[in-house]
């Protein structure tokens, strides 16, 4: 409470300047201060009592005409705070004036829009900022509370809708988020057995965003399948080109693509994607492999040449697993501290996330295509590991 009068003393000190001029124009010389009735509001917010304030800025706002900045900007303070009914109260008092200008009507319907969706009531909100967008006032920002009340019922073919009226308002194109409409699209369509239908989305999401990872992916999961082992291989190998960072998304579907034709260069595969790419689960899938077709020591090499050029808490426990199991056989002395290690770098590893959003730093153990945090799509990507720099590097800090 104490946080929101603090908020109020410049509304205060500008609701009484306006006031004052007033009384000013038709009483003479005043000097300028708060409203006693604003005042009254304030001891109210003081005393705990914000419903009784209410009724005092309302009673003000009735009074004059010339305050409607405050009662917008004392209900967006009340919806901040998560009392969303407060200020639904003063916001639906403004829209009943008839005295307001058109800016501010469209200012104040906008407001009380934001009040619903705060509430829930996303129905109201919805026809709120869907007659505004109609009658042109505060057109881009009704348009993107309609999108956000889209993506939260999931209603992917209204978003395209939205987006496309967006197009002419946006400061950047709308294409990322289009082409992601397309993917969800698509995966409905999946998920209802009509892969013409699911096809046709992700054309239209290439087209928009050639650069879709998400749209290659989904179409070499449709081909592996359907059988189509040749066509998922080279879709998998495309996300290289696309967005590397998601390799580890089609490392499954790949290394099943290969399995499934008989080849025999999956290392070679493995090994080329991690020298142009390098990524922790692409990493361990090769030592993995490496161990299985030569042995534990090549594993070993390959985790240690890695280690040498990148700080990776994934191929260091991998290469201690290793360690530890040789140890173990050959009932070394160090067996136990090895494991002992290991187990350390084990917990570290379960702590941390393999997943972080680009914009606000959300992580997460999985992929998300949008951010649950910022709600921005294609943000959330698998970390990457940091490169040690060279000995040249060095050298240069410590000169410095």
């Amino acid at each position: 409470m104490i946080e929101l009068l603090f908020l109020l003393l410049p509304v205060a000190a500008a609701s009484g300047w306006w006031i004052g001029r007033r009384d000013a124009g038709s009483k003479g010389p005043v000097v300028p201060g708060a409203h006693p009735a604003f005042l009254r509001g304030l001891n109210f917010l003081l005393d705990e009592q914000p419903d009784k304030a209410i009724d005092v800025f309302l009673e003000i706002s009735e009074v004059d005409g010339e305050t409607v900045e405050t009662h917008l900007a004392l209900g967006s303070l009340y919806r901040r705070r998560g009392e969303a009914d407060r200020a639904i109260r003063i916001h639906q008092n403004l829209i009943a004036r008839n005295t307001l200008s058109a800016e501010q009507r469209g200012y104040a319907l906008f407001e009380l829009g934001q009040d619903y969706m705060r509430a829930g009531l996303l129905d109201r909100a919805e026809m709120l900022f869907e007659e505004l967008a109609e009658i042109g006032l505060q057109r881009e920002r009704a348009l993107r509370g309609l999108l956000d009340i889209y993506q939260q019922e999931r209603d992917w073919s209204r978003c395209l809708e939205i987006a496309e009226r967006l197009k002419p308002f946006s400061e950047h194109p709308m294409n990322l988020e289009i082409a992601q409409y397309h993917c969800e699209l698509a995966e409905e369509a999946r998920r209802r057995a009509e892969p013409a239908a699911a096809r046709h989305h992700l054309d239209r999401a290439q087209d928009v965003d050639p650069l879709c990872v998400r749209a290659t992916l989904i179409a070499g999961q449709m081909a592996l399948a359907q059988q189509d082992q040749e066509a998922a291989l080279a879709l998998f190998l495309r996300v290289a080109d696309q967005g590397a960072r998601y390799l580890p998304e089609v490392l499954p579907g790949l290394m099943q693509a290969l399995e499934d034709l008989g080849r025999g260069d999956l290392i070679e595969v493995l090994e080329s994607l991690v020298s142009r790419h390098p990524s922790p689960p692409v990493l361990l899938a090769l030592s993995d492999a490496l161990e299985r077709a030569r042995g534990p020591e090549a594993a070993l090499a390959a985790l240690t040449d890695y280690l040498a050029g990148h700080v990776d808490v994934a191929a260091l426990e991998r290469l201690l697993q290793l360690q530890s199991q040789q140890a173990e056989a050959a009932r070394a002395g160090s067996g136990h501290r090895a494991h002992v290690v290991h187990e350390v770098v084990r917990y570290l590893l379960a702590r941390q996330p393999a997943y972080q959003c680009d914009h606000c730093g959300f992580s997460a153990r999985a992929v998300h295509w949008q951010c649950p945090s910022c709600k921005r799509w294609g943000t959330v990507q698998p970390v990457q590991p940091e490169r040690i720099p060279g000995d040249e590097v060095l050298h240069e800090r410590r000169i410095v």
